[in-house]
């Protein structure tokens, strides 16, 4: 069996496992990998997506074990009992990305700086850069490896933590030739860690813009507590096909202190929307093949109990987040054309009982629904493009989605923009992408998103005479990584 590999990629202990594993995969073809894991396997980006960041099969079973298949020179060591204690590539698994954006809005915005004589913004913001990331990502050690990114961002102009998974994976094969792929994640932003494009941390659109104009309305899953918890979760992918996983997240904010230390923690009440205990998350998902195509049917959710702090102390009554999401994915890959076609529907039910004893919400309960279908075409993995639709609608809660906006220091804006006249968080709207790939770590992109509605309106959506429509966005990016 060890002859199926050079020596170099079967390590001892589980060669017969390994071997196993990639026979099961199949060949992959000579599409996003960061480019540290085309050089620690081998591979050519299209092994692992179709366009990056969208997996493909092979990609997904790759990030499911853990990242760490190699065809790297190693540093090893080896107990007198054939224990591995050690193996290091001799090139570091390193990337850098970068995105250059340009973006401009349909109508400017109002100029607030002095609100007594309020002029127009400029429009058109250039990005330069818009963002800019070191990734650690591959193998660690045997079966450990990580997708961990440092980012700078142009909006805060601060380097930060971004999205990170850390993985422990093994893989065992059963009676009939039958793979089971098991593994704990520990990650920062619920979703990040799944193997689907379909869930929102690495769903459509891939890259948008930071100078938007951006609804009031998310759900908890959706993005609003991406680098702000830890989570750990243990999963298991059997045959390649039924996948389950179940995890915990706590708070885990950056650059909080405590108020009576001035070190890191514990959080106290100067902190805000702190995660009572620990926030259970879980996810299951089907996929089946056949020939090109692949299909994938799931659910995942989480549910959050949260203290709003900001000045009050972390006890009491608390808001309660249930989120519950279903999911699909359809994807052919081909030598000429590929296409997919993604969904999902995030249902939240709060129930909001310490905002609502503050008096800073109308409702003790409301609920949120957030819908998104897109579906993208490649001709050669060069040139294509994508087309969604998302919306979102919601209760009505004039103090969750409120008509007046303020300043940081508390005063009132008396501007609108990013706020609702009647209090209702609905949204929707179209969203247009064209992209030319040069080589398969360079895209440019062309990106168009159109509202019908915004914040809970389609004319006159914030009561100061600004449109749905005002706020479509033209955002160009190019976005490389090596």
């Amino acid at each position: 069996m060890t002859s199926c590999f050079s020596s170099r990629l079967v390590r001892p202990g589980w060669p017969g496992r390994f071997c196993a594993l990639l026979l099961l995969w199949g060949a992959a073809a000579p599409a996003w990998s960061v480019p540290s894991f085309a050089r620690q396997t081998g591979m050519a980006c299209a092994a692992c997506h179709t366009v990056f960041p969208e997996l493909t099969h092979f990609g997904r079973v790759f990030k499911a074990n853990g990242y760490v298949l190699d065809n790297l020179e190693q540093v090893q060591a080896v107990s007198s009992r054939r224990q591995e204690l050690l193996e290091l590539a001799k090139t570091p698994a390193l990337s850098i990305m970068a995105q250059v954006s340009y973006t401009e809005l349909k109508t400017r915005l109002p100029d607030v700086k002095n609100p007594a004589a309020p002029g127009l913004t400029e429009n058109g913001t250039a990005g330069f850069p818009q963002q800019l990331s070191l990734f650690y990502a591959g193998k660690i050690a045997p079966h450990f490896g990580a997708f961990a990114q440092l980012t700078y961002a142009n909006d805060s102009g601060t380097i930060s933590i971004d999205n990170t998974d850390l993985r422990f994976a093994d893989i065992t094969i059963l009676p009939h030739e039958q793979s089971l792929i098991y593994g704990i994640s520990l990650n920062n932003n619920p979703t990040v860690q799944d193997l689907w494009n379909s869930t929102p941390a690495f769903g459509f659109p891939y890259a948008a813009s930071n100078a938007n104009v951006s609804p009031l309305a998310a759900t908890e899953i959706d993005g609003t507590l991406a680098q702000d918890v830890a989570g750990v979760s243990a999963y298991a992918f059997w045959k390649e096909s039924l996948y389950f996983e179940a995890g915990v997240y706590r708070s885990a904010k950056q650059g909080q202190t405590n108020a009576l230390t001035g070190a890191a923690g514990p959080l106290d009440g100067t902190a805000s929307n702190v995660i009572e205990g620990g926030a259970p998350y879980w996810r299951a998902a089907y996929e089946y093949q056949w020939g090109a195509s692949s299909l994938e049917v799931g659910m995942y959710g989480a549910e959050f109990k949260l203290f709003p702090g900001a000045g009050t102390p972390l006890q009491g009554p608390d808001n309660r987040f249930n989120d519950v999401a279903e999911d699909f994915q359809y994807q052919y890959v081909g030598d000429e054309h590929t296409f997919s076609a993604q969904g999902t529907r995030i249902h939240e039910k709060m129930s909001l009982a310490a905002s609502f004893g503050a008096g800073a919400v109308a409702n003790a309960a409301n609920d949120l629904t957030t819908d998104r279908l897109w579906a993208t075409y490649y001709y050669q993995r060069m040139i294509g493009g994508t087309l969604g639709w998302f919306s979102t609608t919601g209760s009505t809660d004039g103090g969750l989605y409120p008509a007046e906006a303020f300043f940081s220091d508390g005063t009132p804006c008396n501007c609108g923009v990013v706020t609702s006249a009647n209090g209702s968080p609905d949204t929707r709207g179209l969203v247009g992408e064209v992209n030319y790939l040069p080589w398969l770590n360079v895209k440019l992109s062309l990106q168009y998103t159109h509202y019908t509605k915004f914040n809970g309106g389609s004319t006159n959506y914030d009561g100061f005479g600004r449109n749905a429509s005002d706020n479509d966005t033209m955002y160009l990016v190019l976005w490389f990584a090596y």
